[in-house]
């Protein structure tokens, strides 16, 4: 933690307080709520704020258009990663929020210029949760059994572990892909074991998948909070509730993505963790079948977390070649 205190907002600027409070913008799911919560807390409880001094504004997104889980198709038809934060950042430029709080695997690497999003809160379980009403683990299902996931990088994976198996297309929040199980549409899924500690649900996994058997996506388990490039105001209150870990593993998890150029249109997975002043990187891409994956890793100085990123993705791309990600067999 940074540490900066109330003491630290200058006199010029400010406190929240019911009159004037600082609004916090969010999606509508549980989970983004719960998220907006944790935020909204962490912030009263460093600058001893009174309770109605942060306000949560639920603001909806391309994303959470019910039309479009219903109709589960791939995200790559219908948009991208920035169909959960257009909408949430339109508000945030406009100036009818103050902060925007994220789910930092939605969150594309390439932000609007007037928007800084340097504030992370100390980073939640990274591993993916196994979910089935059947099942313990994805060695025990029956060959055939189908599988539902829309997040192709667990479709990847799971086809390189599994290629038996068979996948379709499973959106929506957690309830949601819950029901769909209850349902029979799948034997199986795949969540986030940071997403059901928030919300008091990590029973609902069968098992949580270490990152040596599926490595997570860039940034699983981590919230960031947005502000204006211009809002000193923001900046001085979230700089008290930054994690500086979780700062530096993110430096070096979205650096690999970027230089690998990832959207959800790609099967991409990173985890950084940190040693003392060493972090450890390891990254793996895959063809969207799953018929290969490519592995490495790299360690540096914590300093150097981005760079390494970035090199451990240029590595990657010259031992897959050219057109790597374009294969387009099995669906």
């Amino acid at each position: 933690m940074r540490g900066q205190s109330v003491a630290a907002i200058p006199r010029a600027m400010q406190m929240p307080d019911a009159k004037t409070p600082l609004k916090i913008g969010t999606r509508g799911s549980p989970l983004a709520l719960a998220q907006a919560r944790e935020a909204r807390s962490r912030l009263i409880a460093a600058h001893g704020l009174d309770e109605d001094a942060c306000e949560i504004v639920v603001i909806k997104t391309s994303g959470d258009d019910r039309a479009l889980i219903a109709a589960d198709r791939p995200l790559k038809e219908i948009g991208n990663k920035g169909l959960f934060t257009k909408e949430i950042e339109e508000a945030l430029l406009a100036g009818a929020i103050d902060i925007a709080v994220h789910s930092m695997k939605d969150m594309p690497v390439d932000q609007p210029a007037p928007l800084v999003l340097d504030c992370y809160l100390p980073r939640e379980d990274v591993r993916d949760a196994f979910v089935s009403r059947s099942v313990a683990r994805i060695a025990d299902l029956p060959e055939g059994a189908v599988v539902g996931s829309s997040s192709l990088r667990r479709r990847a994976q799971v086809a390189n572990l599994r290629p038996d198996l068979r996948l379709v297309e499973f959106r929506g929040n957690v309830q949601t892909r819950l029901r769909k199980l209850d349902d029979g549409l799948a034997a199986a899924t795949f969540l986030a074991m940071a997403g059901l500690n928030r919300l008091g649900m990590a029973a609902v996994a069968q098992s949580a998948i270490a990152p040596e058997v599926m490595l997570p996506a860039v940034a699983q388990g981590a919230i960031g909070i947005e502000r204006r490039a211009d809002d000193g105001r923001a900046e001085a209150l979230l700089a008290a509730i930054h994690d500086v870990a979780t700062g530096a593993r993110l430096a070096a998890e979205r650096a690999f993505l970027a230089t690998l150029d990832g959207s959800c249109e790609t099967p991409i997975a990173g985890l950084a963790e940190l040693d003392g002043d060493t972090i450890w990187l390891r990254g793996e891409i895959l063809r969207p079948d799953g018929s290969e994956v490519i592995r490495g890793e790299r360690r540096s100085a914590v300093a150097d977390g981005a760079e390494a990123g970035a090199d451990l993705a240029r590595a990657l791309l010259a031992r897959g070649g050219p057109g790597f990600f374009d294969w387009r067999g099995r669906s």
